[in-house]
């Protein structure tokens, strides 16, 4: 497990965070980023594109212009576009301008959306 106070991501490619990684802190990353493990913290990005995967456990808030969400996450979503893909799980509100939510994904908390 790492500990950080805040963790700053500027690769132009994708960064991804492995499956087995736990991360305690915040991150901040621009472009695209893939989560695989296990976070406690906020994750930030003003208009990166963030893409949770099946394995994936966040304990924390989720702000990015762009989320795909296929794991879990506890704690709110802020996006401008959010998917919520089959058998993901969110507990917590969420605010986007765009949802999409496949058969099978949980929400627990209040949804807006719009404007």
């Amino acid at each position: 497990m790492v500990e950080l106070g805040e963790l700053v991501l500027m690769s132009t490619t994708k960064n991804v965070l492995a499956e087995g990684i736990e991360i305690i802190g915040t991150i901040k990353f621009q472009n695209d980023m893939i989560i695989d493990g296990k976070v406690e913290g906020e994750i930030q990005s003003d208009k990166g594109t963030v893409t949770i995967g099946e394995n994936a456990r966040i304990k924390g808030d989720v702000r990015a212009g762009e989320v795909k969400m296929f794991g879990h996450v506890e704690g709110g979503i802020h996006a401008e576009r959010c998917e919520l893909k089959a058998n993901s799980r969110l507990e917590g509100d969420i605010t986007t301008k765009s949802l999409k939510m496949e058969e099978g994904a949980l929400l627990s908390g209040k949804m807006q959306t719009g404007g």
